[in-house]
């Protein structure tokens, strides 16, 4: 695997910008928890593991520069440093649970200096983005093994290294089939309005020589009804405790054509995607996003000036339309709610062991 989307080195932060691929790999470096924020926002990083580390290390910054400036009561300003970087992005559930976690960990550091705590959480976000790059190839494995050998995979949107802290999800699955010698296609949505299919997966397989072949997203119902295609494989930016995932929109209408052709319908996930405490789709908060995504293309205009636009960032795929939603801990099939806790509680009793 040669992308590597998240760097940490000696207090700062670097990241690839996505916003420039694939014509230009330019990488940014961050000292300031609101740069940080801002880079989350403009989509500089993208994909929820990836948003969900890059914000561990926002708070990793925060109690740096609250360190520098000589902070006595250091936690009022980690604690405001939280509240800025959980708002950048609503529907990615890995963003609040990075900072819940990294919140956990400055309450176990109350009466220490900023100096210490501010090394603590710095270890803390790498092992959060350690501990990402870990589960992903564990997912992978479990999901390499319900691919046949050859396999033609359909995507959409990114879900691979690039949305994670490496490896990936989705071609996370695609690289684990590929490494476990199965001989492994992707065909790739470009997925609609912001392109990250065309730009970002299309990218990153051919930087990693897996064969790809790139389609326009309303293609993908004429390419499964052609044959050939064995399954459909994505990631996820939520999923709810009864199964129902949000994904990057246009997900949900290549569900409902998996089902109509008869191709099974995986979501790659770590168990961090899983929100147990909202009970089903309908309770996923979906992010509007700007009206110049869709009305510009490459900064030129391409629809009427005034015209209304609505441009929701996710859908949301009912359990019902997927086949199993694999994650580090194994591979759940219906009824979810049962079978989510189920991995959950086991990799906890897992976690617990070590």
């Amino acid at each position: 695997m040669r992308v590597e989307p998240i760097r940490w080195r000696d207090g700062t932060l670097s990241l690839l910008d996505q916003t420039l691929l694939p014509t230009q790999t330019l990488r940014r470096e961050y000292r300031d928890y609101r740069q940080v924020a801002r880079a989350i926002e403009t989509m500089v990083v993208r994909g929820a593991p990836a948003i969900g580390v890059t914000a561990a290390y926002g708070v990793a910054l925060a109690a740096r520069e609250l360190s520098e400036a000589g902070a006595t009561d250091w936690r009022p300003g980690l604690d405001a440093a939280i509240r800025t970087l959980a708002a950048t992005r609503p529907t990615a559930v890995n963003l609040f649970w990075a900072l819940e976690r990294m919140g956990a960990a400055a309450d176990r550091l109350r009466g220490e200096t900023a100096a210490t705590a501010a090394a603590a959480l710095a270890a803390e976000a790498e092992a959060i983005r350690a501990a990402d790059v870990a589960a992903n190839r564990r997912l992978g494995a479990h999901g390499a093994a319900l691919l046949p050998d050859p396999c033609t995979v359909l995507t959409h949107c990114n879900a691979g290294a690039l949305a994670t802290a490496g490896y990936g999800t989705a071609l996370g699955v695609v690289r684990a089939a590929k490494e476990s010698g199965k001989r492994v296609r992707v065909v790739a949505d470009e997925t609609r309005p912001l392109l990250q299919g065309a730009r970002l997966t299309a990218w990153e397989l051919a930087e990693d020589d897996i064969d790809v072949t790139l389609i326009s997203d309303n293609m993908a119902g004429y390419r499964l009804q052609r044959g050939g295609v064995d399954a459909v494989v994505v990631g996820a930016d939520r999923v709810a405790a009864n199964g129902d995932a949000a994904n990057k929109i246009g997900t949900y209408p290549l569900a409902v054509l998996a089902r109509e052709h008869g191709v099974p319908f995986y979501i790659a996930a770590p168990l961090s995607t899983v929100d147990f405490a909202t009970a089903s789709g309908a309770g996923i908060p979906i992010e509007q996003r700007d009206h110049r995504e869709v009305t510009h293309l490459a900064g030129q205009r391409v629809a009427p000036q005034g015209i209304s636009v609505w441009n929701p960032a996710f859908d949301v795929t009912p359990a019902a339309l997927i086949t199993a939603i694999v994650t580090e801990a194994g591979v759940a099939r219906a009824p979810y709610g049962a079978a989510l806790a189920a991995l959950r509680d086991a990799a906890q009793a897992a976690e617990s062991v070590r």
